[in-house]
């Protein structure tokens, strides 16, 4: 068996769910010739597809491929139980914010071990499948955020395509005109409008672990001068990202910030002519920094049978290869991590190139806070939200904001 990286469980239950996780082929000898993927792959025609790519990459290992699909709301809780009972799949495919989970216990295996070193991944991909400095997730395709916009308004006002903040702000209240705004955003407390305030607070250098410190308390106000302005809807602390497309395609908001997944909704409406470019930042110049989205392919830890966990790798490095990703990214209107992919996506998919470049800069959300980022999120979505309603000042609502976080992981055993 090979040597693993070890690292102190912390408490009882981290002790316990190592323990979960490490033995997971402890139960009942599995059919050495069938090999079980597990994701939230349910819906048509994503579920075919994956059906197609797995059987092949199976065939190339010498092995029967079976997917188990599952919600994507219930699949961590089934995992787990799964730990917990020694069973889980020989390929647990984890949206990039849950890994972190399964990897501090000790619980996957880190992919360098299966001959998968994120060598010419961009940092902020290796950040993604990435724990505590270890590799444990490969992405097939990632997502992230751009600036959407409505080709023929910016064309009919004589203007270009916002880089810059204060290029933004002014677009956005020139083409603010009668029910159609400048600007749509999600800025619910949820993780919509988290994922959206991000690329606002990273990109001007905050970071969520130090929400009351002036980067972040800029961003805040920024986003709060855009519906201070009335560029931007007040109904934005309600509006999903979904919603947010909604109001783009109606032809009530001249721009948005919204990610690829919205391209086959946008692709049912012809009539609205539209492009993609990065998420503005501070000043000229600047690398915009938006979060990735997408999920990553993990190998479980099979103590009893670490030979699985070599099959396991094989099917990993098959289901991610350049060609896999560029193929599956094209399809699923994701971007592909591998270099060599997303330089040929840029070719195939010149509409949503902007995302490519994107991911470059982009990171994880759980990079720098790893297993808590719960905690962080919640508080950032409560200040967003007490900031957009008037409730506090952008200041006032991230020193509570940080303050919250601060006792969250206090009272934590």
């Amino acid at each position: 068996m090979r040597d693993r990286p070890k690292r102190p469980p912390r408490g009882a239950a981290a002790a316990a769910a190592a323990l979960a996780l490490v033995c997971a082929g402890c139960a009942a000898e599995p059919d050495p010739n069938v090999y079980t993927i597990m994701n939230s792959s349910t819906d048509e025609p994503y579920h075919s597809w994956d059906d197609e790519v797995m059987a092949e990459c199976g065939a190339q290992a010498g092995v029967e491929v079976r997917q188990l699909s599952v919600p994507a709301d219930q699949l961590v809780p089934k995992a787990l139980r799964m730990a917990s009972s020694h069973s889980l799949p020989d390929v647990l495919v984890l949206d990039g914010s849950d890994m972190p989970q399964f990897a501090a216990p000790g619980g996957l295996v880190p992919l360098a071990e299966l001959g998968m070193p994120p060598d010419e991944l961009s940092e902020g991909a290796r950040s993604f499948g990435g724990y505590d400095g270890t590799y444990y997730g490969a992405a097939r395709s990632v997502n992230s955020l751009g600036l959407f916009y409505n080709k023929d308004v910016l064309a009919e006002e004589g203007v270009e395509p916002p880089q810059t903040w204060d290029e933004l702000r002014e677009t956005a209240a020139a083409l603010t005109e009668g029910d159609r705004y400048g600007l749509a955003i999600s800025a619910l407390s949820t993780e919509d409008g988290v994922y959206q305030f991000l690329p606002w607070l990273w990109s001007n250098g905050g970071d969520e672990r130090r929400l009351d410190e002036p980067e972040a308390v800029e961003a805040l106000e920024f986003v709060s001068s855009l519906i201070e302005d009335g560029s931007a809807s007040r109904s934005a602390v309600n509006w999903t990202q979904a919603d947010v497309n909604d109001q783009f395609i109606a032809g009530n908001a001249a721009m948005m910030i919204n990610g690829p997944w919205q391209k086959p909704v946008l692709d049912e409406h012809p009539d609205v002519d539209w492009g993609v470019v990065e998420v503005p930042v501070p000043e000229e110049g600047a690398d915009p920094v938006a979060p990735i989205g997408g999920t990553t392919f993990t190998v479980p830890v099979d103590s009893e049978n670490p030979e699985r966990e070599e099959i396991a790798g094989e099917l990993v490095k098959c289901l991610t290869a350049p060609d896999a990703q560029l193929e599956w990214s094209t399809k699923a209107n994701n971007v592909p991590v591998a270099p060599q992919a997303a330089e040929e996506y840029r070719q195939e998919v010149p509409k949503l190139a902007a995302f490519a470049d994107q991911v470059e800069t982009a990171r994880s959300r759980t990079e720098h806070v790893g297993t808590d980022y719960s905690v962080y999120s919640q508080a950032i979505g409560t200040a967003v939200q007490a900031a957009l309603t008037g409730e506090a000042t952008p200041e006032q609502a991230l020193t509570r904001a940080q303050s919250q976080v601060e006792q969250e992981l206090r009272s934590r055993p």
